[in-house]
């Protein structure tokens, strides 16, 4: 059974509301949960006590006894010092500029740099 804390979605349409919680990870996103650990309001200013309340004790145990946070919620629990803050990786491979492209960038980039040294 592996767990998972992640966001279950609430409020109306255009009024999002996110209740932060623990359940397994073959359940629904807004279906059966374990536990309700906290919540996210992202209506709400970025300085307000309200937007992002956590339960500290209950997130550490259930990350002691194996559950692993979502990225977002693994945000929120870095900064409020629960877990290690994570590091991401900016850009994926995917949407790099291809061999040739990078090659001719390359290039104008010399070119470039020769010009102005004349």
């Amino acid at each position: 059974m592996a767990l998972k804390i992640r966001l279950a979605r609430g409020g109306s349409k255009k009024r999002p509301f996110y209740r932060i919680v623990v359940a397994e990870a073959s359940a629904p996103r807004d279906g059966r949960f374990i536990e309700r650990v906290g919540s996210y309001n992202p209506i709400l200013p970025s300085d307000h006590a309200d937007r992002i309340v956590l339960d500290a004790e209950r997130l550490k145990y259930w990350v002691s006894v194996g559950a692993q946070p979502t990225d977002r919620v693994g945000h929120f629990m870095g900064k409020a010092g629960i877990i290690p803050m994570p590091t991401y990786t900016a850009s994926p491979q995917k949407s790099q500029p291809k061999k040739k492209a990078q090659e001719r960038m390359k290039a104008e980039a010399e070119a470039a740099a020769a010009a102005a040294e004349a």
